[in-house]
């Protein structure tokens, strides 16, 4: 099935707003600080694990205040089950009295302000920005790249092609749903090393599907 790019783009989005109209990030928070914890806390590491730990975390460290005040060892207790628990201890101790001191406590809504705090690079800044503040971006994190890859949205060799093209492609009003239909639709169907192009409802139009000779798996038509 050979379609242009940017009828792929459409069918994608259109396939994405039928069926899955509500997306949202399975990070567990109550306000726009914890959100920045959580979101530093899960690089490399899934959302399971950091909603695990974050509720002791945030009982002990409910705000910025609480938290600058705390030393990287005192936060390591909680947090020692994630990923580079030590690295990411001195980031969220560095993190929140960089917040207290130049933002008041309040996280900035600018992608460019929020990339001064420790621990949260160009993807963290997008995903805060995007969720908290409905901001016109989309963060590439390793299921973003994949997806737009395979589905065909994008041929883009680095996460900062990538983000580029989906940002050129997705009218403004949809990046932000966009980057979680992409990251669950990762997690969950296309996962990374054996996509479940049987019942993936993106398959008829999929880049990766028609590439790798797997058109007999799909059962019925689009889900």
């Amino acid at each position: 099935m050979k379609i242009s790019q940017k009828e792929r783009y459409r069918k994608v989005l259109e396939w994405f707003q039928i069926n899955m109209p509500v997306a949202e990030s399975e990070l567990k928070y109550k306000n726009p600080f914890q959100l920045a914890v959580s979101v530093i806390l899960s690089a490399q590491c899934t959302d399971k694990r950091v909603n695990l730990v974050t509720p002791a975390l945030f009982e002990r460290f409910p705000d910025p205040v609480a938290m600058s005040g705390a030393t990287a060892e005192e936060i390591f207790r909680y947090i020692r089950s994630v990923t580079y628990p030590n690295n990411k201890s001195k980031h969220l101790s560095q993190m929140a009295k960089v917040l207290v001191s130049e933002f008041n406590g309040v996280l900035p809504e600018e992608t460019k302000d929020l990339q001064r705090l420790p621990g949260v690079g160009r993807k963290s800044a997008n995903v805060i920005a995007s969720v908290i503040y409905d901001s016109p971006v989309i963060a590439v994190d390793t299921h973003v790249f994949r997806i737009s890859r395979r589905l065909g949205l994008s041929k883009g060799e680095t996460p900062l092609a990538v983000e580029k093209e989906l940002t050129d492609n997705i009218p403004p009003d949809k990046r932000a749903i966009a980057h979680h239909w992409l990251i669950l639709h990762g997690r969950y169907i296309c996962v990374a090393r054996k996509p479940k192009c049987e019942v993936c409802g993106l398959a008829l139009f999929c880049l990766y599907y028609h590439m790798s000779g797997r058109t007999d798996l799909h059962k019925s038509g689009t889900r």
